[in-house]
This record gives C-alpha cells, sequence and structure tokens, in this order.
C-alpha cells in the first residue's frame, strides 16, 4: 500500500469539491492557493477558461493588525486584557486583505457574487480569512 501525503490528500478533496462547483462570467470561481509563505486568490470563468483577476500578498507588508472586538476574526486570535480590541495574526491579516483586494478587482469588472473555491483546504485560518475578506469587500458567496 502506498502512504498517502498530505498533498495527494489535498488533491483528492480539491478534485471532489472542483466535480461540484464551476464558474461562470456572470459568477466566477473564487480559488485559493495557500503556500506555507504566502496566500494567493483567482477569479475564474471556467466556462471560456479564462482568469478575471488575481490577488496575493507577496508584495504586502503587514504585520499583526488590531480589530474592534465584536468584528468576526478566525479562530486563534487573542484579544489583549483590558481592551476591546483583538490582535490578528500576520498571515491571518495579510489572508484578510487579499480578500478585499480581490473584492476591489471584482467590483471594478461589475461581479457581485462569486462561488468559493477553497481549493481542498479546510475553511478555517488563512482561507476563512480570506473570505471574510472578500465579504467585507463586498462579494457575495
Amino acid at each position: 500500500m502506498e502512504r498517502k501525503t498530505k498533498q495527494k490528500n489535498r488533491d483528492r478533496r480539491h478534485r471532489r469539491v472542483r466535480g461540484k462547483i464551476s464558474g461562470t462570467s456572470k459568477r466566477p470561481r473564487l480559488c485559493v492557493f495557500r503556500s506555507s509563505k504566502h496566500i494567493y486568490a483567482q477569479l475564474i470563468d471556467d466556462e471560456k477558461n479564462k482568469i478575471l483577476a488575481v490577488s496575493n500578498d507577496v508584495k504586502m507588508k503587514i504585520k499583526g493588525t488590531k480589530v474592534a472586538k465584536g468584528t468576526k476574526v478566525a479562530k486563534g486570535t487573542k484579544v489583549a486584557k483590558g481592551t476591546k480590541e483583538i490582535k490578528r495574526s500576520r498571515k491571518l491579516a495579510l489572508g484578510f486583505e487579499v480578500g478585499k483586494l480581490i473584492a476591489e478587482k471584482a467590483k471594478d469588472l461589475k461581479i457581485e457574487e462569486v462561488v468559493f473555491d477553497r481549493g481542498g483546504y479546510k475553511y478555517h485560518g488563512r482561507v476563512k480569512s480570506l473570505a471574510d475578506g472578500a465579504r467585507d469587500g463586498g462579494l457575495k458567496f
């Protein structure tokens, strides 16, 4: 028996997800790729096999950010004692900003709704943060 690796398991999950969803020109697919250092998002029209917009955090320089208490944040965020602010880690903050950036690019293309493709990753952490940023930017999915 061949031993399954994390990458093979993710590929298998991604194929299963991709079998159920596809993007159109009116409602493109918001595809997420997450590496150990960066996170990438693409808007893809699967009918024409065309990438409509791309966003990533490669050139962004952000430290951990503070968010007002009561806003939605991913698990693992810490609340400082005696304050009403939540500290978000750097990677979660970058994911949120990439989501907002892809939402801006979608608005420029007059796209309001997308289909979310989590890429075989769990809807958790950076992937969830990117989705929250896209929703905050005005995308619906």
